[in-house]
């Protein structure tokens, strides 16, 4: 019986691999609260949320019939970075306390939260470690290009909005490194007897 119950995050920038990592350490037992996805139901769901939205992007944010219209939120944030500051302001605050909940009703030793953005939004400074996930970009281009119908310089555009890596690395406890050739299991083993042991 564990005495007690961390909280830890995983982020890395778009492609590295973080998603794929956090996978695995739910394969394995661990709860696993997917920032990314929670912050999208919050979107399509949350009545305080689509009130906000609505009023900072117009109505055309969602559809008839109340979906989201993805491609019009990503445009309008992805191009003008007010507006990306305001959609944050609005979506962040939701998804941490959402997070909060998540964690006060696990139990598990280990308790991880993934997230694409983890230190721009400030969300590790209520985490107990992070562990940053690293590919490099030319690999990071290609898994993502396989995996969404975008181009080559949206992807880049993507990743400059993100920090760099080296930013991130001086605030991770931890770094995975996921290229083509990087062995995943030994590293996250290695990080959980750390963890477990702390």
């Amino acid at each position: 019986m564990f005495t007690i119950k961390q909280s830890v995050g995983i982020t890395g920038g778009i492609g590295s691999g973080k998603t794929y990592v956090a996978r695995i350490l739910e394969s394995m037992g661990y709860p696993v609260f997917y920032s990314d996805q929670v912050s999208k139901s919050l979107l399509a769901t949350s009545p305080e949320i689509i009130k906000a939205v609505t009023k900072l992007l117009g109505t055309k944010a969602y559809f008839e019939d109340g979906t989201v219209n993805k491609a019009y939120v990503a445009g309008k944030i992805f191009s003008d970075q007010d507006l990306l500051l305001q959609m944050n302001a609005i979506m962040h605050p939701a998804v941490r306390n959402a997070f909060q909940t998540f964690f006060k009703n696990q139990n598990a030793p280990l308790v991880f939260n993934e997230a694409a953005i983890l230190f721009e939004t400030g969300a590790h400074e209520n985490l107990d470690k992070t562990i940053l996930v690293v590919a490099p970009e030319k690999v990071r281009i290609e898994r993502v290009l396989k995996r969404e119908n975008i181009s080559i310089a949206q992807v880049k555009e993507r990743i400059e909005k993100q920090w760099a890596d080296e930013k991130k690395l001086a605030l991770s406890d931890y770094i995975i490194k996921n290229g083509n050739n990087d062995m995943l299991l030994p590293q996250i083993n290695e990080i959980l007897q750390s963890l477990l042991n702390s």
